[in-house]
């Protein structure tokens, strides 16, 4: 594919610059201000890699490994020393799309018609934020399945798990003694579930428990249970057995005031698409709570992609968030198109697996 400037060359000059800026301004706002927010951004630090590597010295408390396998193979058995070092190459990952000719000919109508800029403008750079947003949406879905797993697949050249190939395997390595389960299936006993965990948090670790972040379905069924619901009435000094169900304000201080933590939902459904086929994803592990003990629990991983340093003549290139390349440019072979893509190598590795803890309500602890 033979690449060339934009066919709309004057108007990518004038405003793609901005317009990155723009984009990537309104996706770094205030937590609240960006519906639903991306918790990666608020719980990883970013961290430049240099050599391209994510690597970090790990001890008893800190585990992470990566392998890169066939879809149709087991992951090999490692033994591991108490202290070792282990690394991985951070993924490239990207998404594109393009303005075929009848669409290219519709904003070439636009502009002899003498329409206003900004609807010319809206056309030709309308594929802008998406593919910005893109990586961001991978970037949550990737951290929102490890924060609540502790395991992610990606898929660099298939969004079908059933489709053979290469993918990388991430396992943070959770601690086992740090997964708990609970006493009964209806969370009959969720406090007593809690308890269990938090004394090995507080009295076993010394940690403090911070956040526990979870599905609202996973909260609802929670405050409805009978035990959330006596130490709720309890806390309010009412006696009787018409107790009403708390709201999330209420519920948040019991948790916090039994616990030390507050809550925080992690509803998040990632539409994906591959070759025009889509599909939804559940980010979030069905059932679980993970409780953190710490705001921060590791990094967001970049590195220069190759075209950073070799950029094609004729390609408009704009960066966003230090680590996200948007490029704008047009084909006349194999097809006559305009396209706008998006590459970024960046992986989101979590590392304090000592500060954090689960509660799985889908099984029966052992």
């Amino acid at each position: 594919m033979s690449m060339q400037k934009s066919f709309f060359s004057d108007y990518v000059k004038k405003y793609f610059p901005a317009l990155v800026l723009r984009t990537v301004e309104r996706m770094n706002g205030k937590p609240e201000d960006i519906i639903p927010p991306y918790w990666f951004k608020r719980l990883l630090t970013p961290t430049y890699s240099a050599d391209g590597r994510w690597a970090t010295l790990l001890g008893e408390y800190g585990r992470v490994s990566a392998d890169i396998v066939a879809l149709d193979s087991s992951l090999p058995i490692k033994r591991r020393d108490s202290i070792e070092k282990v690394s991985g190459e951070v993924p490239k990952i990207g998404m594109e799309f393009n303005l075929n000719e009848k669409q290219m000919k519709d904003i070439r109508i636009m502009i002899n018609m003498g329409l206003p800029e900004e609807e010319i403008v809206a056309k030709v750079l309308a594929d802008v934020p998406r593919v910005i947003e893109g990586i961001y949406e991978r970037n949550e879905l990737t951290f929102l399945q490890g924060l609540s797993s502790g395991i992610v697949e990606l898929y660099p050249y298939s969004d079908d798990a059933d489709n053979v190939g290469i993918s990388i395997r991430l396992d943070y390595k959770f601690l086992e003694e740090n997964i708990f389960g609970v006493e009964s299936l209806d969370l009959s006993k969720i406090i007593d579930d809690m308890r269990r965990l938090e004394d090995k948090a507080r009295n076993e670790d010394g940690n403090l428990l911070k956040t526990a972040y979870m599905q609202r379905a996973t909260f609802q069924k929670i405050i409805r249970s009978p035990q959330f619901r006596e130490y709720f009435a309890f806390g309010k000094g009412f006696v009787g057995s018409n107790i009403a169900i708390p709201t999330f304000e209420q519920a948040n201080a019991v948790f916090s005031e039994q616990f030390g933590f507050t809550v925080a939902f992690t509803d998040r459904v990632i539409k994906t698409e591959r070759n025009g086929n889509r599909k939804t994803v559940q980010a979030w592990k069905d059932g679980m709570i993970t409780i953190t003990a710490e705001e921060n629990v590791g990094a967001l991983v970049w590195t220069d992609l190759a075209e950073a340093g070799s950029p094609v003549a004729g390609v408009n290139y704009q960066m966003a968030d230090s680590y996200i390349m948007v490029s704008k440019y047009s084909t006349v072979r194999p097809s006559f198109s305009e396209f706008t893509t998006s590459q970024a190598m960046v992986l989101p590795v979590i590392s304090k697996i000592d500060k954090i803890y689960q509660l799985d309500t889908k099984t029966i602890q052992a």
